[in-house]
C-alpha cells in the first residue's frame, strides 16, 4: 500500500508520544510499499524536533540522534517538490478553506496530498484540523492518535 504521511505523523515514527502506538499498529495492518512526504516535511521536522529541545521534551542529545535517524532514512521515503502545481493548488486551497484555519504549510502539506490521489491509498494525519480539509476533498485519512 502506498501512504502519505504528514509531519505530524512523520514525528510519531521517530519520537513517543500521543499516537505513536497507533501509527505502530497501522504500520503493521497495512502492507506499506511507498511512503510519500511533502518536501517541506524535512524542514518542518527538524522544526518539530528542535522545538521539542527548546520546550525541554527532548534533550539535545536525542534531538540530535533522532535528526541523524531521520537523516539516514532519506532514500525510504518519497519526496513530493513544492513545484508550481503545487504551491499554486496551495493558493486555491487556502481561499476556500483560509476562513476555518488552513494555514500556509498545512495548504502545502494539503496540495501535495491532493498531488497524490492517483498513487496514495490513504493519507494519514496526526493534525485534526487537517484531517478534516482531507477528508472535505473525499481523501480516504487516518488519524494516529484514535
Amino acid at each position: 500500500m502506498i501512504v502519505f504521511l504528514d509531519t505530524s505523523s512523520l514525528i510519531k515514527l521517530y519520537y513517543r508520544e500521543e499516537g505513536t502506538r497507533e501509527l505502530e499498529l497501522m504500520f503493521s495492518d497495512y502492507s506499506i510499499s511507498d511512503i510519500y512526504l511533502a518536501e517541506i516535511s524535512r524542514i518542518e521536522f527538524l522544526s518539530a524536533i528542535w522545538k521539542k529541545v527548546r520546550t525541554k521534551e527532548m534533550p539535545e542529545s536525542e534531538a540530535t540522534t533522532t535528526l541523524g535517524l531521520f537523516d539516514s532514512d532519506k532514500d525510504k521515503y518519497n519526496f513530493i517538490p513544492a513545484n508550481n502545481t503545487i504551491v499554486e493548488q496551495a493558493i486555491s486551497l487556502i481561499s476556500v478553506y483560509g476562513i476555518v484555519g488552513l494555514r500556509t504549510l498545512d495548504s502545502i502539506q494539503f496540495a501535495t496530498a491532493l498531488a497524490l490521489t492517483q498513487q496514495a491509498k490513504v493519507f494519514i494525519t496526526a493534525d485534526k484540523l487537517l484531517k478534516s480539509f482531507f477528508q472535505a476533498e473525499g481523501l480516504p485519512t487516518e488519524t494516529p492518535d484514535q
